[in-house]
Formats: C-alpha cells, sequence, structure tokens
C-alpha cells in the first residue's frame, strides 16, 4: 500500500513518500526511506518491489555519479530522467524491474522539473504526480488544492492535507511519511510526518 507523490512550486520541487517496509501482511519496520538523492540537485522517489526499487535506484545513482565522473558536469534533470526511462526500457524486454519513480530535480537554467517514470517506461514531465494506492487521494487533493507558483508554505501545507486525507481514507494506510525538497540550494529532507515510531528491541 505504496503512496509516492511530488509537487513542483515556483523554484522548488517536493516529494513525499511513506516510509513502510511491507511484505504480505507483515509490517517490517516504519522508518524504510524510500527517497534517494540522486545528486546534490536531484531527488527520485520510488516505489514497488522493494529489492527492485533498492537496486534499480542505486544503480542509476551510481551510473549518473559515473557520468559527471568522466565528464566532469552533472547531468541536467531532463538527461538523468531520459537516461532512468532508457534502462526501464532496456530491461522491460530482459528482466523488467517492478518500479515507478518520481525524479524531481533543480537546474540553474530551467529551474525545478518533476518527472514521472513508471515501471513499463513511460515518461512524462508533470507539476504533479503520484503512484500507489494513495494516489487515489493525494491526486485528487492536488487537483482540487494546487495550483502554478505556490510557495514552500503552500506546498508543505497541501502535502499535509494529502497525508491526513490519506490516512483518513485508505484501509490500511502507512502511518509515516518523508517529505524532501529539491531548490537551488540543493536537495535535502524538509521533515517527517510520524504517527507511529519504530520500537527498538530490547537486547537479551
Amino acid at each position: 500500500m505504496e503512496c509516492v507523490f511530488g509537487l513542483v512550486g515556483t523554484d522548488f520541487a517536493i516529494v513525499v513518500a511513506d516510509t513502510s517496509a511491507v511484505h504480505s501482511i507483515l509490517v517490517h519496520k516504519s522508518n524504510e526511506d524510500k527517497i534517494m538523492f540522486l545528486d546534490s540537485h536531484k531527488l527520485v522517489a520510488a516505489s514497488g518491489e522493494p529489492g527492485d526499487r533498492v537496486q534499480f535506484t542505486e544503480y542509476i545513482q551510481k551510473n549518473v555519479a559515473l557520468y559527471q565522473f568522466r565528464n566532469g558536469i552533472p547531468l541536467t534533470t531532463a538527461a538523468a530522467a531520459n537516461f532512468t526511462r532508457g534502462e526501464l526500457a532496456t530491461a522491460l524486454r530482459k528482466n523488467p524491474y517492478s518500479v515507478n519513480i518520481l525524479l524531481a530535480g533543480y537546474d540553474k537554467e530551467t529551474g525545478p522539473s518533476l518527472y514521472y517514470i513508471d515501471y513499463i517506461a513511460t515518461l512524462h514531465k508533470l507539476e504533479k504526480g503520484a503512484f500507489g494506492y494513495g494516489s487515489y487521494f493525494s491526486l485528487s487533493m492536488m487537483d482540487r488544492h494546487y495550483h502554478s507558483g505556490m510557495s514552500v508554505e503552500e506546498a508543505i501545507d497541501l502535502v499535509d492535507k494529502c497525508i491526513a486525507e490519506i490516512r483518513s481514507r485508505l484501509v490500511v494506510a502507512p502511518p509515516n511519511f518523508v517529505i524532501k525538497i529539491v531548490d537551488k540550494d540543493g536537495a535535502r529532507e524538509y521533515a517527517w510526518r510520524q504517527s507511529v515510531n519504530d520500537t527498538p528491541v530490547p537486547s537479551a
């Protein structure tokens, strides 16, 4: 029951993901960070099979870093999105990854951007997007309240509305969410929205 969503504001992009690691009817942990720092100004929020999600996002992260190491300049957000889409398309006919991605980034020339890439290698540039069961509620909330040129405060307020709607309407809603933001100052963790804390196992 994963929930990943994001939106673009005036000069920033925000991505949000639930932090539940779930298999079948079991919750293994409630603090799994599903948003990876691709580089200093890019974020990748992913949902899907846990093994595919971790392996594929790390593969993309290392290849983006390799490109910058070899060429001395980083990939733009659009280039990183197209590279990611290309790798998914290549794998689709060999050993497909069950992973959906929202890629957010900030470029000096073009500003913030958000790209939607699904498991069958569909690529779209969006102002708002979502994956998972939470998308039924977050997309409807964003359709109602989102407008271009939002401030950080307005965007966070909308994010909180989406999280509240997911928690109240989704029958097996994840309890915790992580929010990350990328702007001209770089990509960083903004906040957590937690209703359950993992309890450490006492030592014997």
